[in-house]
């Protein structure tokens, strides 16, 4: 079981978990710069380095240098001190789309403040603090959800965060959306005032990309779970087979993730006594359909992405992804791609993929379940009205359709975004990652397929209820009445959507799955 993370998290030079930082981003922690010294001097090394540089004029890329393709500009020390508002804020203000989430934007401020700490990025203490206030504070900047390729960096959505540092632009705070000047007012903060490359540090790295891929890879987390769950649910409506996840099979093929989704799949099935006819016997259901008898080779496969997932983000996340860096030893400006978003992008659309193929199974296993050609005896479309007024009710039918449009969905959302990349910024930016996009991606495919599993749950649970002898698996009951808390039993028709919401947002924020989570 994960260890939930709340109270207060120290920010120094020693990374940080993904549960730690989906505190942050849920605002359930609060966080804290250490008081280590060898911390604090390590940021006052790399801001001596940097102002050195500047002033033996050496050139240190975005400070005394122009962006991008006007890198061959030079600027003066007196013009570096002079324009410390820097004009990069402002161009970079074309954002489109609707706002990213606030604790995905927690988590990308988190992500900054983590990779600022690293001591490479010649930032002050000041800025460092200044976004430690922001988020202790619940000041979330609005940030447009399209416009990064991933490389330079999320530099057009940060530029919002950076934006809002100053007073400018809009702010989510204390349930209201408002100018940041306002809510700076509020809470009792000044602007802030950049010194020189502390602008295009905040910008130039993978934040916003990695803040999604943070809560993302957190919800897929609790989908692993869900997909289990209606997986067993599934099994006992349809009379299947536990013996299609004996722990023999897992030993002859024994990836992880199989063995572990086999083994809960095992465990909610457990009989805590004897029933005759509690799996189907006829020659003709020998063996379970793919979408059932596979489910441990369907679902093990994200249990195993996630294994690596993770610690790609939690690396991207607490890395120095900053551009110029400063060598700690020599104090050389570093001119490098850190803020390049491959792994990101990688890890994200394969993330999408496992995702989908989850809504997928999810979705092949309600069409099992309302269809009577497959259902093995259980009414059509789930309808459990009796009398001579069946057959003007229609159960689940119209959840069936919303479950494959989902599903469908999810699935189109697969294509790889990295492999769409496009030469930008005068041929600058020639090859970029596009992982912000992919993180876009996996985002809305989470959304997706929470909203196939909420369907494919309550119809699930309503076919057990029709099966029957269901108090004779103790864990299976346990989860029904999760399930019940939330929705109840579908006796005549009706609108189902807030049924669906609720049960999706269960998934996607609460633990009345939890108890199978990997």
């Amino acid at each position: 079981m994960k260890r939930r993370v709340t109270g207060e998290i120290t920010i120094s030079q020693r990374p940080l978990t993904l549960e730690q930082m989906v505190a942050v981003a849920r605002g359930k922690a609060r966080v804290k710069l250490s008081q280590e010294s060898s911390f604090r001097e390590g940021i006052r090394r790399s801001e001596v380095m940097l102002h050195k540089a500047i002033n033996d004029g050496i050139p240190v890329y975005g400070v005394n240098t122009g962006y991008g393709k006007s890198c061959g500009k030079r600027l003066t020390q007196d013009q570096v001190l002079k324009h410390r508002k820097d004009n990069i804020i402002r161009f970079h203000g074309c954002g489109t789309g609707e706002p990213i989430g606030v604790p995905a934007t927690r988590a990308a401020m988190l992500c900054r403040l983590l990779c600022l700490s690293r001591g490479y990025s010649g930032v002050s203490l000041g800025l460092l603090e200044r976004l430690t206030a922001f988020l202790n504070h619940g000041i979330t900047p609005v940030v447009p959800c399209e416009g990064s390729v991933g490389a330079s960096g999320d530099l057009t959505p940060m530029s919002y965060v950076v934006a809002a540092l100053t007073g400018e632009r809009e702010v989510f705070y204390r349930g209201e959306r408002m100018p940041a000047a306002e809510a700076l007012s509020v809470a009792g903060i000044a602007p802030y005032v950049f010194a020189p490359k502390e602008a295009i540090s905040m910008m130039n790295g993978t934040s916003t990309m990695t803040g999604l891929a943070i809560e993302t890879v957190e919800r897929a987390g609790r989908i692993l779970n869900a997909g289990i769950c209606a997986t067993a649910l599934t099994v006992h409506a349809l009379k299947g087979k536990v013996l299609h996840f004996h722990p023999v099979i897992g030993e002859a093929k024994p990836f992880p993730g199989q063995v572990h989704v086999a083994l809960c799949l095992t465990d909610l099935l457990r009989l805590i006594k004897s029933v005759a006819n509690i799996e189907s016997h006829s020659r003709e259901n020998l063996q379970d359909p793919y979408s059932v008898r596979c489910a441990p080779h369907i679902i093990g496969v994200l249990y195993d992405a996630l294994t690596w997932i993770r610690q790609w983000v939690e690396i991207e996340a607490n890395s120095a992804n900053d551009n110029p860096l400063f060598d700690p030893e020599t104090g050389q400006p570093l001119m490098s791609g850190n803020f390049y978003g491959g792994h990101m992008a990688f890890a994200m659309d394969a993330l999408k993929a496992a995702l989908a193929s989850i809504a997928d199974m999810s979705d092949r296993q309600v069409a099992l379940l309302v269809d009577p050609l497959f259902n093995r005896g259980l009414p059509a479309d789930l309808v459990r009205t009796e009398g001579e007024d069946f057959v003007f009710h229609h159960g689940f039918k119209a959840m069936s359709l919303s479950a494959s449009a989902l599903a469908a969905e999810a699935l189109k959302l697969t294509m790889p975004a990295a492999s769409f990349s496009r030469s930008t910024e005068s041929h600058n930016q020639d090859k970029v990652s596009m992982g912000t996009i992919a993180a876009r991606d996996a985002e809305r495919v989470c959304t997706l397929t929470e909203r196939v599993l909420a369907i494919h749950l309550l119809a699930a649970a309503q076919g057990c209820d029709i099966r029957g002898n269901i108090a004779v698996r103790s864990n299976l009951l346990a989860l029904i009445r999760n399930i019940r808390s939330l929705s109840e039993a579908v006796l005549e028709d009706r609108e189902m959507d807030g049924d669906i919401e609720r049960l999706a947002r269960a998934i996607a924020e609460s633990d009345l799955l939890r108890k199978h989570n990997a």
